[in-house]
């Protein structure tokens, strides 16, 4: 059994990302998956001179300090303007300061979505350039379109067919890897 961090890039309490983070976890048996709100992790905008004014956050401490202890992480990656919303920018700004290789030996389970039908890709290929420049390996990745269309929120559960195939397979994947 692994363990494992689950979470959105996003700080919306509507976050169609995080509900895809809750499902993802829902379907994923036998590891240890911890679901965490990053809107719980407070941190002033990222600058070189608070960092030297008043050093690091704790939360951002924190936070890594819970990276540090699991295997594997899960993320659904938010997009504005085709790239990570400033929220989830700056949370890998903070941490990436505290340790340019925070993500190293992690495995990843990179997801998007979005109302519309490119599913945040974007922002997910962004992510899966970046991310390995922090030690991260990206395992699988998944993009999952027109969310309001194909997912059901009432009942957590993907709608359309061949979406719900897809990604079951990615976690499949996933697992077996981590």
């Amino acid at each position: 059994m692994k363990k494992i961090i689950a979470f959105a890039g996003s700080n919306s309490s509507t976050s169609i990302n995080h509900k895809l983070v809750k499902f993802v976890v829902s379907e994923i048996k036998g590891h240890d998956i911890r679901t965490i709100n990053l809107v719980d992790y407070t941190m002033p905008i990222y600058s070189e001179d608070v960092e030297k004014n008043s050093g690091f956050p704790g939360m951002a401490m924190g936070l890594k300090q819970q990276i540090s202890e699991v295997d594997a992480l899960i993320i659904a990656v938010n997009e504005h303007n085709g790239s990570w919303s400033a929220f989830f920018k700056n949370i890998v700004d903070w941490l990436s300061r505290l340790d340019r290789n925070f993500l190293e030996g992690k495995k990843i389970l990179l997801m998007s979505t979005s109302p519309g039908k490119r599913g945040g890709v974007s922002s997910l290929e962004f992510a899966k350039s970046v991310f390995p420049r922090f030690g991260a390996e990206i395992v699988e990745s998944f993009s999952f379109p027109s969310f309001y269309d194909n997912f059901s929120i009432e009942s957590n559960k993907v709608t359309n067919e061949t979406l719900l195939l897809g990604l079951t397979e990615v976690l499949s994947t996933f697992a077996h890897q981590i």
